[in-house]
């Protein structure tokens, strides 16, 4: 692609959702010059065209800022969607962040001669290819990039709905239907709750165990990490309140797993589900619980346990994938073939030829902040040393 348009600068960041926003917050603090490069028409994509109507941020507010702007003094515990994209949008504007919308990058590679990396972008508007160089690249793609639906027997037999959480607003066309919702995350039961309210016969796939608690109760948990007191500990006094509130697993469809909840966090990344209303359904059987899905055939599920039912719909609330590796060249001493950083938290953010990657910690909003520091931070001691 010789003699396309070339630009230039510092720092390129990839992505303008939270993470990419934090960091060119960050380094225009610093006075760093960067420009963010965007796939979408808009910043923070997955809040604005992607993400259900009745979402909000699940922790604490002040577990969900980005850095150099807390939220207003007069916001709530915890922030609707709405508000949260108005802190984004005031957050653009308060740090002059100027993102390229409709970049879709398509490679990334480093040049070792000149030192500098190379990325080209098709610009969605004019279909035409650009390239940005700069010193340093930040991967702010994070690992919800990408909607992921699992390969299930006989998913193409099916001849209802079917859509990724990522698709789902509400269950306005969903009332006195049967729909299965795939997952029990904290996307999944939302939006069995969600769909409930609005008078569909919901179901949920809950494929493993998984520890379930009110966003109270997890403020208590976060706390008292802060506060330095053993996870060990934590976890403990957790899983004593969880019981308190739901009862024992024996006498519950949704069963706890043996590590406490902050332990796995830690070590495998899940994360605790938080409870908006789901678990009273479930217990009054108004939401039934099935194991993994066996096979579909036509609109019958068929599940792991034998049992058996048609559904109307199908929403897949079963994550989201990174889509680094569908453009990064090179890179290997800091992501996996996955597109997910070799290295465990806290080390996970840095690599070598001035590349780096923000919102792949698996530590939300809060160490999407600790990130984008840490990065802004190092490339300014680089620049100056």
């Amino acid at each position: 692609m010789e003699g396309l348009r070339e630009v230039e600068e510092m720092v390129v960041i990839v992505g303008a959702g939270p993470s990419g926003l934090a960091v060119s917050a960050c380094l225009n603090v610093l006075s760093i010059p960067n420009i963010v490069l965007e796939r979408e028409d808009c910043c923070a994509s997955l809040w604005k065209k992607h993400s259900y109507d009745r979402l909000k941020l699940h922790l604490a507010k002040e577990f969900c800022q980005l850095p150099h702007m807390p939220f207003p003094s007069k916001a709530p515990t915890y922030v609707s969607k709405k508000g949260f994209i108005n802190y984004l949008d005031n957050y653009v504007s308060h740090f002059n962040i100027n993102p390229m919308y409709c970049r879709s990058v398509e490679s990334a590679t480093y040049d070792g001669v000149t030192g500098k990396w190379r990325v080209t972008a098709k610009n969605s508007v004019s279909g035409e290819f650009e390239v940005y160089v700069g010193k340093f690249l930040v991967v702010a793609t994070g690992e919800n990039s990408g909607g992921f639906i699992p390969n299930v027997n006989g998913l193409e037999s099916f001849g209802g709905d079917i859509l990724h959480s990522s698709e789902y607003r509400n269950g306005k066309n969903y009332c006195d239907k049967e729909v299965l919702v795939v997952g029990s995350g904290n996307s999944g039961m939302e939006i069995a709750y969600d769909l409930s309210n609005w008078g569909a016969k919901t179901s949920i796939v809950v494929r493993s165990p998984v520890h379930v608690f009110t966003k109270e109760m997890v403020r208590v948990g976060m706390v008292l990490l802060k506060s330095r007191i053993p996870l060990s500990i934590v976890d403990s006094i957790m899983v004593t309140l969880s019981k308190l509130k739901y009862g024992k697993s024996s006498k519950n469809p949704i069963k706890r797993p043996k590590q406490g909840p902050f332990y796995r966090k830690a070590t495998i990344g899940r994360t605790p589900t938080i409870d908006v209303g789901a678990m009273k359904r479930i217990k009054k059987g108004e939401i039934k619980v099935f194991p993994a899905i066996s096979t579909i055939k036509g609109n019958e599920v068929t599940f792991v346990n034998d049992d058996s039912q048609e559904f109307d719909a199908i929403v897949f609330a079963t994550g989201y994938r990174s889509t680094t590796r569908d453009w990064l060249k090179g890179g290997d001493d800091l992501f996996n073939e996955h597109g997910m950083p070799k290295l465990s938290f806290p080390n996970h953010w840095k690599g070598q030829c001035g590349l780096y990657n923000v919102g792949f910690a698996r530590k939300g909003l809060d160490g999407i902040s600790t990130d984008a520091k840490n990065i802004a931070k190092n490339i300014n001691m680089v620049l100056r040393y």
